[in-house]
């Protein structure tokens, strides 16, 4: 019983005081709702609301997580892990540094070292850190682009790649052995230094870093005459995105507010760069110096979105197109080149749009899709290492894109840099925008349209009614809708696929969602998400024209969400 947490919560004479009023100050819906049910690991690891209680992030439920960890290192490497340690690094967010800290000194009781940044750095950075350090694992203290209220844990294994199910299952059910949070034993920062087993890093790593990610570049040589306005929304690529740019030629306007490593993301409605609003001071800034290109990457600087300028305004590309642009420019770059390798592999997920691929494979490459999640991707890319096929670029449509395999993550720097490459190049050698390379793009393998619906539902009924409503499209598989018959049906919980009446196998991990491919070769995927209390809904479709694709996609949009609107 909920009750029964919440007494041990109150009564812990050790409890942090500020937590203990958060406690006080509630209504017995809201302690039910903090009480029923301890953080889960997602898609992105933990994430959850900043607070006391077991379905909060605070020092106690850090230290479980950080205790599982610690255990589960023991235990698959033995005494190596103490040598090897962690690295930990921390986005801007409020209490990310004492949770990174706190990780720590968990770890230390444990006789396992840590490696932690100085100050905040980007999620990519530690995924590069992590594999250059030859550590045992990594921990970022991030939520990435939630709202301010939120924090989160992400957990890497040694390749730099965040922990897939066969691995997280296992440092899940070791967390979960944890019964009482108030005993989980911990070493102060001063003993940890005096033992050496703390250690700092920072600018070392950063400049090793910042090397690599120019060794994306393609035509580093191209002349750079457009403009760009860059924002971090606060996050931590402010001072290496901006290094970065300016180092490699490029003339930047930084948005100032936005500079600032602000907790509380107070210029933006959300620091996410998937929504328009993120823009709008980036959109000020762009009409003012007249930029060619908007670049703006989330707090932790593994997502990034771009605005291209069109008239006297400025049209956001989506995920989707970005990726595709991007791997246009790769591939027919390269192969002017004479760099195109035989047995290239490109990675997108099975809700990313049909347009990348499409371009891989009329290059001749394999393309291979992964559940959502870049976890998935980067431990791909792993596969490939003493392979006679060479990773080229994966990506997925929430804005994540990595070029170079150093870091296995989705990685803002990279993209942000290959972004403006290939916009100065087309600029430069076509006198066309990156929009106008798009419908270029589009003349050549049709015009793509995708969606992306968030219904978000919270607490405890929202998510029975998520549930509610996979287990309605799972259970009873449409057979048409809006006009148009289901020609297959996956289902990634249960790993199977039905197409033309014949069920197969799927060789996915299993996760909660399901597919529909229909006859003209539009699609939607129903998805929870791992990290947020919401339901995806991801639409695809292709047409002859913008204006007939997108009619389609709003058609196929609202049909959906009638049935969903029907299960309660």
């Amino acid at each position: 019983m909920w009750k029964d947490e919440y007494l041990r919560w109150i009564n812990e004479p050790t409890l942090d005081l500020e937590l203990k009023k958060d406690l006080l100050n509630k209504t017995e819906a809201e302690l039910e709702e903090i009480f029923y049910g301890p953080l889960t690991f997602g898609t992105g690891g933990i994430r959850g609301i900043l607070g006391a209680g077991i379905n909060r992030l605070n020092i106690y439920t850090i230290r479980k997580a950080n205790d599982g960890l610690a255990r589960y290192l023991l235990k698959t490497k033995g005494d190596i892990a103490k040598l090897q340690g962690v690295v930990i690094a921390h986005d801007n967010r409020r209490m990310s540094k004492e949770f990174a800290l706190e990780s720590a000194k968990v770890l230390g009781a444990y006789g396992i070292k840590s490696f932690l940044f100085e100050d905040l750095r980007p999620t990519p950075e530690l995924s590069f850190a992590t594999r250059y350090l030859k550590a045992a694992a990594g921990i970022v203290i991030t939520a990435s682009h939630n709202p301010p209220n939120y924090n989160g844990y992400k957990i890497y294994d040694e390749f730099g790649c965040q922990f897939t199910p066969q691995f997280a299952d296992v440092i899940v059910s070791m967390v979960n052995e944890v019964t009482d949070l108030f005993q989980i034993k911990t070493v102060s920062k001063e003993i940890l230094l005096e033992k050496h087993l703390l250690t700092y890093i920072g600018q070392e790593i950063d400049e090793l870093y910042l090397n690599e990610v120019k060794s994306i570049q393609i035509n580093p040589q191209v002349k750079k005459d457009i403009k760009i306005v860059f924002t971090p929304l606060h996050g931590t690529s402010a001072e290496l995105g901006l290094s970065l740019l300016e180092s490699t030629g490029y003339l930047v306007y930084p948005v100032l507010e936005q500079m600032v490593h602000d907790s509380s993301f107070s210029t933006v409605k959300s620091p996410n760069p998937e929504n328009a609003s993120a823009f709008e001071m980036a959109i000020a800034l762009g009409k003012k110096v007249d930029a060619d290109l908007l670049i703006a990457t989330d707090p932790d600087a593994d997502r990034l979105g771009v605005a291209v300028k069109q008239g006297n305004d400025y049209v956001l590309l989506t995920g989707n197109q970005t990726g595709a642009i991007l791997i246009n420019y790769i591939l027919s770059e390269r192969k002017k080149q004479g760099t195109l390798p035989e047995n290239g592999v490109v990675f997108n997920t099975i809700v990313t749009s049909d347009l990348g691929a499409k371009i891989a494979r009329a290059y001749g490459f394999n393309v291979i899709q992964t559940l959502t999640g870049f976890k998935y991707i980067g431990e791909q890319i792993r596969y490939l290492e003493n392979t006679n096929q060479e990773f080229i670029f994966g990506y997925e449509e929430s804005y994540g894109y990595v070029i170079k395999g150093f870091v296995r993550d989705k990685d803002s720097l990279q993209a942000l840099l290959l972004a403006s490459e290939a916009a100065a190049y087309y600029q430069h050698y076509e006198n066309k925008t990156l929009l106008e390379k798009l419908n270029d793009i589009y003349e050549t393998y049709g015009v793509h349209q995708e969606a992306l619906h968030n219904i978000d539902l919270f607490g405890i009924e929202g998510a029975k009614r998520i549930q509610a409503i996979v287990e309605r499209f799972r259970v009873n598989p449409l057979t048409s809708i809006n006009h148009q018959n289901v020609m297959v049906f996956e289902d990634y919980l249960y790993s199977y696929r039905i197409e033309m009446g014949y069920k197969t196998a799927l060789s996915f991990d299993k996760t909660n969602a399901v597919k529909y491919i229909l006859e003209n070769g539009s699609w939607f995927v129903l998805r929870p998400s791992g990290t947020e209390p919401k339901l995806k809904i991801y639409i695809g479709v292709t047409g002859n024209t913008v204006e007939s694709a997108r009619i389609e996609l709003d058609s196929i949009g609202q049909a959906i969400l009638a049935l969903v609107d029907q299960i309660k």
